[in-house]
């Protein structure tokens, strides 16, 4: 049987790659890395443990028409994987959160690839560690949006985070003042060129596709 491993490498630096993920990426047959515009920012992040690796890129550039190429990138897999190889595929983040792996994990099983995942480091709990915010406290909760906020929600939670922020930034701003939330601003968190920003006319000049917010309700 053949076996592919979905893993995390975290949401930049190298070294938050799990012990479990780098000793499967060493040991496997073959390295699978997304790629979008020929360039793949999570082979980037494991680049210093795959230079002797056989590595593969998959187009991921999506055109409207995903769940085909989900289909096609899985029987691409299928084919290069031999009969007892174990393969790795390198996704940014975990696999199990707003992942293109949760979309291809369901084409490998339709093929019988056997399909483990191995968490890795979330964007959001990074930042909150760089930003030095809680995600949630004893008794709170917290609401992990992608690009949107749904207001009704907002307004029972605690704290909050924000992906995909570059298209409506102002109005995610805008939301959070209305109910109360103080936030903060993060960009290509754990990498060079990480930024941390506090101020809103600050957070506003920056366009990086690679940035979330954080918000948490003011006390008193």
């Amino acid at each position: 049987m053949k076996k592919l491993y979905g893993i995390g490498v975290g949401p930049g630096d190298s070294e938050y790659i799990t012990l479990k993920g780098y000793n499967l990426i060493r040991k496997a047959d073959m390295v699978f890395i997304p790629s979008s515009g020929g360039k793949s920012f999570a082979g980037n992040i494991a680049r210093d443990y795959i230079r002797d690796k056989q590595v593969l890129e998959l187009d991921f550039a999506m055109d409207g028409n995903e769940k085909q190429k989900y289909a096609i990138i899985a029987r691409f897999i299928d084919a290069k994987l031999k009969s007892g190889q174990i393969g790795v595929f390198l996704t940014l983040g975990d696999p199990m959160v707003y992942s293109t792996f949760c979309y291809l994990q369901k084409e490998l099983v339709k093929l019988g690839i056997q399909v483990e995942t191995v968490p890795g480091v979330t964007s959001f709990c990074a930042a909150a560690n760089r930003a030095k915010v809680p995600v949630a406290l004893k008794g709170e909760s917290f609401y992990l949006c992608d690009g949107n906020i749904d207001e009704e929600v907002l307004k029972a939670v605690d704290s909050v985070c924000i992906l995909k922020t570059y298209k409506n930034k102002a109005s995610i701003l805008d939301t959070l003042e209305k109910y109360g939330f103080e936030y903060v601003y993060v960009k290509r968190c754990t990498c060079d060129e990480e930024k941390v920003l506090f101020e809103r006319d600050e957070i506003l000049k920056d366009t990086d596709y690679i940035s979330l917010i954080l918000g948490r309700r003011k006390t008193e």
